[in-house]
């Protein structure tokens, strides 16, 4: 591959990890199941696709759509304000009804259908992946040539890759720390807090 191909696959990888990486409802989720090691890999590969997806449709065009679409944009907000409310609450519950005993004996878990809806939801019903996959990734590829694009869109997959997967492993790596009932009482907590902060942020912007 040339050099000329190689700026803008790095670029991409930056921006992608730049975007990924900070906490967010995907890697809430994806750490939740890692540290249960409930088809947490499964998890992280959902996440890396639907990303794929996003992102090509932001490079090739996509994020011109849904800034076209105030009605659009209007329904996935208020789907991820509800979804996003319903999902706190779920956590909170498990934080504040939790035993002293062992916490992770007390809930069942996931089949596997329900970590593949749980994981789309999570994904696709949260705007914030659409603003920064399709609309911001789409936004900044249209700075490259045509030839360059697909460099790029490489790129911020590579990033998701290494994100999920890294996260994942690592977590389920710790999870005999990480599964402890007073730290998985505090993540619960967290996880909880961050549903319903990232569901004010995009009530107030209706």
């Amino acid at each position: 591959m040339s050099t000329i191909s190689l700026l803008p696959m790095l670029k991409g990888f930056v921006i992608g990890a730049g975007l990924i990486i900070p906490i967010g409802v995907q890697n809430s989720y994806v750490l939740s199941q890692s540290i249960k090691r409930n088809h947490h890999l499964m998890a992280a590969t959902i996440c890396i696709v639907c990303d794929f997806i996003l992102m090509s449709l932001g490079v090739f065009g996509g994020g011109a759509l849904i800034n076209s679409s105030s009605m659009l944009a209007e329904i996935i907000t208020w789907a991820g304000i509800i979804f996003l409310t319903v999902y706190g609450l779920i956590f909170f519950k498990n934080f504040y009804f939790a035993s002293k005993d062992d916490m992770l004996k007390q809930v069942k878990p996931s089949t596997r259908k329900a970590v593949i809806f749980t994981t789309l939801a999570v994904t696709l019903l949260n705007p914030h992946a659409y603003l920064d996959t399709v609309v911001i990734i789409g936004s900044i590829s249209g700075k490259f040539a045509d030839a360059d694009k697909m460099a790029f869109l490489i790129g911020t997959l590579l990033a998701s890759i290494t994100w999920f997967y890294a996260l994942s492993l690592a977590a389920a790596k710790m999870s005999p720390w990480l599964s402890q009932t007073k730290v998985q009482r505090g993540i619960n907590l967290l996880v909880a807090l961050l549903m319903w902060v990232i569901a004010y942020s995009l009530f107030i912007t209706l």
